[in-house]
């Protein structure tokens, strides 16, 4: 399968820097007659056409294979620019140059070669760095000689849904981890034969592996020998006993979470299908979803549709220039924070600046490494997620706040309501809150709160919509889901809660939750749904607790 996708990448490559080179005679040609049309009446509008006919070659000569094509148009437009900036016409000596600098790009485009098109073909196919996609794994292989001990973590670690794996012996652990690398690892440290043995075998195995396996060391030491020993054989987490499950748990789902998440959306905006394509190609390899946009007045109507993760965007272009572009976008509703890089031949210092400084967030000078442009693009949509996630997260779950999680519901009943489908909506409250807190700590409570949003997340789908409503209570949007099936659900998981174990110093405690539900079939809106879900709470709190109930009563 990966060989089929990387041989049909290379060969899209492969069709791109032949267009280019065939399309390379008409670009040469339409720059000789915007230079005939500014010859004959000096304009300093047709003298910008031709400034960006010739700055689109600087990058895409090189991009493309044509190195020398691209050192002769930035020669070009290093006098355009000039002229330019002067707003003066041309001397003798001054379109003498020019013209010269053109005979000089015809002789190029006349040769039809490209000197190392297959080179960078096979040098972009060969980028296995970017192109590698890790292999998302909920399978976690636990790794002590205490069979007990070992099989109690298990327990739990199953209850937050993920599979698991004991091995109470190293060598059977030796042929698993060959078979399944992808296994993210719990190790204890010490072994009967050797006491830093789990450290020692995790050397070995991270040496043989094409790729280092995930481990988190479990120890009884915390000194700098183990610790040091622990980070040498590749590990991600160190925890010593006795540990919260919860923080392991939770540190677990950090892992999962980098392995899974949504593809990044790319807007692209440039006036070259060619080049579009090409950087297009890239991203969509690295598994990235790319908008193509080659007209940028057409830009608004996509915008709110595509709702893109980072904006790519050519500072040169017919009708309205990316610096205007990228105000007008700051301007919209809901863009103001979505990052917008410039992607041009442009190495003008202060004309970086400038740009940067009117609402652009970064410059990347083209021809750009496609490892470069993965790396660049990745680090700027992983930073603007995060500062998101910021403002609509609770803080100690990671679960939406309140208000987030509101707005989520008056969309999705509109959603549900014009595709004509069921949605339930649950309220989550845990039993004797107070109590817990006043006898364990308020330490202790926020454990047990960030336990269940963790059990929330591992049970329910990636396509229901978890929050954090306030305190103690939770809130679930369940899309497609009537109330039965809800209660269902939910059910399972409030036996699952029930029965998980907490810790507090060397005391350990269960905690239970109430749940209260009601669908869009019986409750036509958002209000009428929370208010709804809240009353059923309340009958499952007065029936004594540890119950879901559903409300019907429209």
């Amino acid at each position: 399968m990966e060989n089929r996708v990387h041989n049909e990448f290379q060969e899209k490559m492969c069709l791109l820097v032949t267009s280019f080179a065939e399309e390379l005679p008409d670009r040469i040609n339409e720059i000789e007659v915007i230079w005939n049309k500014l010859r004959a009446g000096w304009d300093a509008t047709v003298l910008q056409e031709l400034h960006r006919a010739v700055h689109n070659l600087v990058g895409t000569g090189k991009t493309f294979g044509f190195p020398q094509l691209s050192v002769e148009a930035h020669a070009l437009e290093q006098i355009l620019k000039n002229l330019m900036q002067k707003a003066a016409s041309a001397d003798d000596l001054q379109l003498n140059r020019i013209l010269q600098q053109i005979l000089e790009l015809k002789k190029i485009s006349a040769e039809k070669e490209s000197s190392v098109a297959n080179e960078i073909t096979q040098t972009i196919a060969n980028e296995d760095a970017f192109f590698s996609n890790p292999h998302p794994s909920n399978l976690i292989f636990v790794v002590d000689d205490d069979v007990e001990a070992a099989q109690e973590l298990a327990l739990q670690l199953r209850y937050y849904g993920y599979e698991v794996e004991v091995f109470n012996h190293l060598d059977k652990f030796r042929v698993a981890i060959k078979d399944k690398p992808h296994a993210i690892i719990l190790m204890e440290t010490e072994f009967p034969e050797d006491e830093m043995g789990g450290i020692h075998v995790m050397e070995e195995i991270q040496g043989e592996l094409t790729q280092p396996a995930q481990v988190i060391f479990i120890s009884v030491h915390d000194n700098m020998d183990c610790r040091l020993g622990a980070v040498r054989a590749g590990s991600v987490a160190y925890f010593t006993k006795p540990f919260n499950p919860v923080e392991l748990i939770g540190q677990l789902d950090l892992i999962t979470a980098s392995q899974i998440q949504d593809s990044f959306r790319i807007l692209m905006v440039d006036d070259s299908p060619t080049v579009l394509s090409y950087h297009a190609a890239i991203l969509e390899q690295a598994g990235m979803v790319v908008k193509a946009v080659t007209e940028s007045m057409n830009l608004m109507e996509i915008l709110s549709d595509f709702n893109p993760d980072l904006i790519l965007m050519d500072l040169y272009m017919p009708g309205c220039n990316g610096i205007e572009l990228a105000k007008v976008i700051r301007q919209m509703d809901g863009f103001v924070s979505t990052p917008i890089v410039y992607l041009s031949s442009e190495n003008d210092f202060n004309t970086q600046f400038e740009a940067m400084s009117l609402s652009g967030d970064d410059f990347l000078v083209r021809p750009i490494d496609p490892g470069h442009l993965v790396s660049a693009v990745t680090s700027r949509v992983m930073r603007a997620r995060s500062l998101r996630s910021l403002m609509v997260h609770d803080g100690l779950t990671s679960l939406l706040n309140h208000t987030a999680l509101k707005e989520e519901l008056v969309r999705e009943v509109v959603r549900s309501i014009r595709l004509d489908t069921p949605m339930s909506f649950a309220l989550v409250d845990i039993d004797f809150f107070t109590k817990i807190n006043n006898r364990y700590g308020h330490a202790a409570g926020d454990r047990v709160i960030k336990s269940l949003s963790k059990l929330l997340k591992q049970r329910l789908r990636g396509t229901d919509i978890i929050g954090r409503y306030g305190g103690e209570e939770f809130a679930v949007i369940m899309n497609d889901t009537d109330a039965a099936s809800a209660a269902k659900v939910i059910d399972e998981i409030r036996n699952v809660f029930s029965r998980l174990l907490h810790l507090s110093q060397d005391e350990e405690f269960s905690v239970s939750f109430s749940c209260g539900i009601a669908d869009l079939a019986h409750f036509p809106d958002a209000a009428s749904l929370s208010e709804a879900a809240d009353k059923a709470l309340f009958q499952a709190k007065q029936r004594g607790r540890n119950k879901v109930v559903v409300n019907t009563d429209d």
